[in-house]
């Protein structure tokens, strides 16, 4: 008990360096782009006395080690710094990003649902028949589609074709889309990519437990195809199937910015998109460390699967 704590109490550590170490290349990538927050936000036709002022202003004349560190620091109180337009970057956090949550988590449940029931499908088929062939081709196609291009598709077909789904998300009273249907689009153009490669994860997986003798011999015994994949084969594929769903995570949210300046969607990809061009350090960092936490946490759980079912069959 104590050691698998300390195993998990290390995992978490060397995550956490890996999230700081992620935060000091973002304030590095942008110290690099050409021009300043000072500039890239100040009034049409202000002198360079003025943007000097402002560069103070915002501290952008210290050294990069210093402001990051500053903002580091503070990170663990919640504090995400202030916003280059004097916003407290929290606030501005605060209602884009459950809205990317609830997208990305949509897809990301729609995703395990999908692959488990394809990659199943095709495991319990004849190896080699028609179901599996099917199942295969499908999700390598699926999983080529960049989701732009997914996303593209769907309103094409959903929308301007068939008029069956709204075009654009308009945000409701409370901040979030103002009707269910105005997820559904984005949600498939997230999850089908990531239903593509998580099928192949899924039939992999369960392939190599094929092989194993526990499998070998519920085979023999007659038991029916479907029942051998979900009662025999699965448990123990459970670690590599978890690994592609928590990796699956930060592709979600990536392709989350796409998606949502595609669809109107209001989360942060627009919130991003506007931090990037005024060259705003600590709104970019804190759309990171709120990712990056998000994904942490997944990686942490699927750690954990794998951790308890490798434990349960050595």
């Amino acid at each position: 008990m104590t050691s698998g704590i300390s195993r998990a109490a290390m995992l978490l550590g060397r995550r956490l360096l890996l999230l700081v170490a992620l935060l000091a290349v973002v304030f590095a990538a942008i110290e690099l782009l050409p021009g300043d927050a000072a500039s890239a936000t100040s009034d049409r036709g202000e002198g360079a006395a003025g943007i000097a002022a402002r560069r103070h202003l915002l501290g952008l004349d210290r050294p990069l080690p210093e402001r990051f560190w500053d903002w580091i620091t503070a990170l663990p109180t919640g504090d995400l710094g202030t916003s280059a337009r004097g916003q407290h970057v929290t606030d501005l956090l605060a209602a884009p990003f459950p809205n990317t949550l609830l997208l990305g988590g949509t897809a990301f449940v729609l995703t395990v649902l999908l692959s488990l029931t394809l990659g199943c499908w095709a495991a319990a088929a004849r190896p080699g028949g028609p179901v599996d062939r099917i199942v295969d081709v499908t999700a390598t196609a699926a999983f080529a589609l960049p989701e732009f291009v997914v996303s593209v598709g769907l309103l094409l077909a959903l929308s301007l074709w068939t008029g069956w789904l709204p075009a654009a998300t308009l945000t409701g009273a409370d901040g979030g889309p103002a009707d269910w249907t105005m997820l559904v689009m984005p949600v498939l153009a997230l999850a089908l990519p990531q239903t593509g490669w998580n099928t192949r994860v899924v039939r992999a997986a369960l392939a190599d437990q094929a092989a194993t003798p526990h499998v070998e011999a519920a085979v023999l015994d007659g038991l029916p195809a479907h029942r051998v994949v979900l009662r025999h084969a699965l448990p123990g594929a459970l670690p590599a199937v978890a690994t592609g769903f928590a990796t699956s995570t930060g592709m979600l949210l990536g392709g989350a910015v796409v998606v949502e300046t595609l669809f109107n969607y209001p989360g942060i990809g627009t919130v991003l998109a506007g931090a990037v061009a005024d060259r705003d350090t600590p709104v970019i960092a804190g759309v990171v460390a709120c990712a990056a936490a998000v994904i942490t946490v997944v990686l942490l759980l699927a750690d954990v699967v794998r951790a308890r079912t490798v434990g349960a069959h050595p």
